[in-house]
């Protein structure tokens, strides 16, 4: 037989082996479910303590310091920059067998916390900059009709805001998602982890991982081509 023909045949034995037989692409396709689901709580976790973080830091440089502004200002700073200055590998290692070494929770739930956790970082300083982007009149016509500085920042400014760094917010999604590729780690069935176990049944490493890696690179592409066209309808939208 001609070599190239018989290492595309053992090629293809190894695939299906990998994938088909024994229907192991449920178990890729259980698993890669696992990793959006965890992806999406945690970004939606980083988006609510980023938001926290970046209002306490816009106040803390456009509104008098008192003291305890001061003081969160201080400590948000301080999170950020830890968060931030550390691998998220770490974070998950010290998350899940130290803080949650006592308690009875699922690892899932370590995950989406210390994902979570890390994303805020990030997304404080996109929520941050965005509003900063907000035109400073935007808040003084707000204050002018009688609204308070909570319903401008509410009612005007974050909207303008918003619309501006969905786009970033987009990108966080896709890059979390590939971020969680570690979650194995902590006993998180996610589709990674899904492809060492039948890696480990078949003795052939390659293939699954291939296979993962095709699975990361198609939803990164999709979401990537949706997020194109949302970017596309918000410049649309403002030329109006």
């Amino acid at each position: 037989m001609n070599p190239m023909l018989q290492w595309l045949e053992e090629c293809g034995d190894s695939f299906y082996r990998a994938f088909i037989e024994k229907d192991r692409y449920l178990a890729y396709f259980r698993g890669f479910r696992t990793t959006l689901i965890l992806s999406l709580f945690a970004v939606l976790l980083g988006v609510g303590i980023g938001l926290i973080l970046a209002l306490i830091k816009y106040m803390a440089n456009h509104m008098k310091k008192g003291v305890i502004l001061r003081v969160l200002n201080w400590i948000a700073n301080i999170y950020i920059a830890i968060i931030r200055g550390t691998p998220v590998y770490v974070q998950l290692l010290i998350i899940y067998f130290i803080i949650f070494a006592q308690l009875d929770a699922s690892p899932i739930v370590a995950g989406v916390i210390c994902f979570g956790i890390n994303s805020s970082a990030y997304v404080a300083e996109v929520i941050r900059a965005g509003i900063e982007a907000v035109d400073g009149g935007q808040m003084e016509a707000g204050r002018s009709l009688g609204l308070g500085w909570g319903q401008t920042m509410i009612s005007i400014i974050l909207p303008q805001a918003i619309k501006n760094i969905l786009p970033a917010l987009g990108n966080e999604f896709i890059t979390l998602i590939k971020e969680t590729a570690i979650v194995g780690t902590i006993a998180v069935l996610d589709v990674t982890k899904a492809a060492q176990n039948v890696g480990v049944i078949t003795y052939e490493y390659l293939p699954p991982l291939l296979i993962t890696a095709a699975m990361y690179l198609v939803v990164v592409i999709i979401l990537t081509k949706l997020l194109g066209i949302f970017e596309r309808r918000l410049a649309q939208s403002d030329r109006r």
